[in-house]
């Protein structure tokens, strides 16, 4: 066992269950900061797809709220 990336890996996922139970607020931080660990996992067992899926989490996680919501439906004439 490789203890160094495998400990990133573990935290990851602790951080992702905690974020199970944080109030809807923080869910997105805690998640962002899980994938971030997930991205130092990828990258010291160099693996590519975890590191590009991971950013993505990051990325969206920390997206504005309001980026996220689709539009509301165009009120149909009749």
């Amino acid at each position: 066992m490789h203890w160094f990336p495998d400990s990133f890996g573990w935290l990851a996922t602790a951080f992702f269950c905690i974020s199970y139970f944080s109030a809807a607020s923080n869910l997105r931080r805690w998640q962002a900061a899980a994938a971030a660990l997930w991205v130092t996992y990828g990258a010291a067992i160099h693996s590519l797809p975890v590191i590009v899926a991971n950013l993505l989490v990051v990325g969206f996680a920390l997206l504005p709220p309001r980026w996220l919501r689709r539009p509301p439906p165009s009120p149909t004439p009749g």
